[in-house]
């Protein structure tokens, strides 16, 4: 009896442990996932939404631990220089990101990827992005701010557009700082509201051309064969023709054998 009450009691002790363990395990695991960026400024909305503002903090790169509950997230004004792929993967709940008046020129495939279903706004506005990445918004149907970018107007760009599912009037964000061809004339012009310019025509030019060349080369080789094979035959031809007077004649053969047969 005294065995089974120190078990009993051993045994009480264990599980009280191992409860105390996952309790403080889960109660870690929801403080990071909750807790504010480091340097960052949070607040609470009245509807349990979280606010994290970084504005203004001369930040490099996009902070990692960004809570997971986070609705609104402000990273303006700083030096972010790119936006990497799946910087902000988890963030299942966001619907506002401010990008705006930063030094971002790249953004790379996918680097808005599980936003897609929750973002409502996007802020990319006074930034230094030149080349549009359509992969970038990958599944993104939010309204986005554009404006003031030094935008490249052109064939990749005029194919790209059809292919991002932004809302349709943030693309008229997309003013022509320059363009290929530069006399297409573009720049200042929204891209999106000039429907009768095509940035593809000078490509189009191109591929007909290299198309006529190819099939000259083409021609040209046909052309050079068949000549070569006429020669060729007309050479074996005469060969053949030099041979055959080469050979004695059927006529003198059989005047020989007449002789022969009359001599007899």
């Amino acid at each position: 009896m005294h065995l089974a009450a120190v078990w009993l009691l051993r045994y009480s002790v264990v599980m009280c442990l191992l409860l105390h363990s996952l309790v403080l395990m889960a109660f870690c695991f929801h403080h990071a996932a909750t807790t504010c960026s480091k340097r960052c400024y949070c607040s609470e909305t009245e509807s349990g939404g979280k606010t994290m503002r970084c504005s203004n903090l001369q930040l490099t790169e996009i902070p990692e631990d960004i809570p997971n509950d986070t609705q609104r997230v402000y990273l303006d004004f700083n030096l972010l220089s790119a936006v990497p792929t799946n910087a902000f993967a988890g963030l299942t709940h966001l619907i506002e990101l401010d990008l705006s008046h930063n030094e971002i020129s790249q953004l790379e495939p996918g680097a808005f990827r599980g936003l897609g279903s929750s973002l409502q706004f996007l802020d990319l506005s006074s930034n230094k992005l030149v080349n549009f990445n359509p992969d970038a918004f990958e599944g993104l149907r939010a309204r986005a701010n554009l404006t003031n970018n030094p935008w490249l107007c052109d064939c990749n760009l005029q194919m790209a557009l059809p292919r991002v599912d932004l809302e349709p009037a943030s693309l008229t964000g997309i003013v022509c700082q320059t363009s290929d061809p530069e006399e297409i004339g573009v720049q200042g012009l929204a891209f999106l509201l000039e429907p009768d310019i095509d940035l593809c025509v000078v490509m189009k030019r191109t591929t007909d051309v290299a198309m006529l060349v190819v099939m000259f080369g083409w021609f040209t080789m046909v052309i050079s064969y068949l000549v070569y094979y006429v020669r060729a035959n007309q050479e074996d031809a005469r060969r053949h023709l030099e041979y055959l007077k080469s050979l004695p004649s059927r006529q003198g053969k059989s005047e020989e054998s007449s002789t022969i047969s009359t001599v007899v």
